[in-house]
């Protein structure tokens, strides 16, 4: 167990958009951040809610009062890392209720503070969140920033920027040695979903989320999640739009969603507050299936402007937004939810099963 050292407290203040300020005291990084304030209803899985490239531009609010009681794990510099999403934090800042300096788990090595501030990114503690999540809840997300000292900083809108550039990978890298060749269009790519693609004996293409789809040889491709509004994402439509056209099996997660619904002339519009949480509850639209997912997107697709031939193959059950699509005979499918999970329930991998058997 890691006891926590004697530190001078220093303050900080969550300042929304409309006005409301939040007093706390401020761990990780002593610096002002801006970003958009989010929240996520999850109980455990910091570790890799924290590395998601979704979160990319976001101050994250956590409702669950403590967070870091379990430390952080070895992080690694492998390209795909063990214990975690990605190899660094995506968040912009982070807001507790309550940071837990003291960590108990057999593999921690540090605890939430040392991690937050190796990675230059700051947290805020002492903050009601109940409130802030309620505040939220009623208005919906709003830009926020955290500000330090007499360290200003301007507001900043995440959804007019082009995100996925951030954390999209540089390079074209090869993982497996299966016969079916998958081309993952990295948007900001979770680890998971590369391991789930790779657990099922295939040979993943892994490519910059801007591309040249035409360079490669492939048999099917997987639009990853990412960060950021889906309608900045032009090229990234474009490309989509003529995997459609020469009828190359396409499976959509999360952005890649959103992205393939744009492509095949859907629309897309921001939800109020977003679905952030592992216990999401969607319904198969044609039949009786329920299942939990987990969740992070602030966009969702239109189901009624779904074109001819497409179809709501998923609906949440909490506001019955549009979960899913699929075409009625060619081999597209996309979820908004994320079937790899991690942090959450494993539910629907079984989509990536559903994806290789239209290879």
């Amino acid at each position: 167990m890691s006891i926590p050292k004697s530190v001078t407290k220093q303050k900080g203040k969550l300042i929304l958009k409309n006005g409301k300020t939040f007093e706390g005291y401020i761990f990780g990084s002593h610096k002002s951040v801006a970003g958009e304030v989010v929240f996520n209803t999850g109980m455990v899985g910091y570790p890799e809610t924290l590395t998601d490239p979704s979160y990319k531009g976001q101050i994250l609010v956590m409702t669950y009062p403590l967070i870091g009681n379990y430390g952080i794990p070895q992080m690694d510099s492998d390209d795909i890392p063990q214990n975690f999403e990605s190899s660094r934090v995506q968040v912009s800042g982070l807001i507790v209720s309550e940071e837990s300096e003291a960590y108990n788990h057999w593999n921690s090595v540090e605890s939430l503070n040392d991690w937050l501030k190796r990675f230059d990114v700051p947290g805020l503690y002492g903050i009601d969140t109940r409130m802030l999540t309620k505040i939220l809840r009623e208005h919906g997300t709003m830009l926020g920033k955290i500000e330090v000292g007499n360290e200003k900083v301007d507001y900043y809108d995440p959804d007019k920027d082009d995100l996925i550039s951030k954390v999209t990978v540089s390079n074209v890298t090869k993982y497996g040695n299966g016969k079916k060749r998958i081309l993952l269009i990295d948007c900001g790519c979770k680890k998971s979903i590369l391991t789930n693609i790779l657990e099922r004996d295939v040979t993943v293409i892994r490519v910059p989320y801007d591309y040249d789809v035409e360079k490669e040889d492939y048999d099917g491709v997987v639009i990853s999640n990412g960060p950021g509004n889906p309608v900045v994402y032009k090229q990234l439509v474009a490309s989509t739009k003529k995997l459609i056209q020469k009828q190359v099996p396409i499976l959509g997660i999360c952005m890649g969603h959103q992205i393939l619904a744009l492509a095949a002339g859907a629309k897309t519009y921001k939800l109020k507050y977003g679905h952030r949480s592992q216990n999401q509850p969607v319904k198969e639209v044609n039949s009786n299936k329920c299942y939990v997912t987990s969740q992070n997107h602030s966009f969702a697709v239109d189901t009624k402007t779904l074109p001819r031939g497409w179809y709501p193959w998923f609906e949440n059950l909490n506001d019955y937004s549009n979960e899913g699509m699929i075409h009625e005979r060619l081999p597209f499918r996309s979820v908004q939810f994320h079937p790899e999970a991690t942090p959450g329930p494993v539910d629907t991998s079984f989509i990536f099963d559903e994806f290789l058997k239209d290879i």
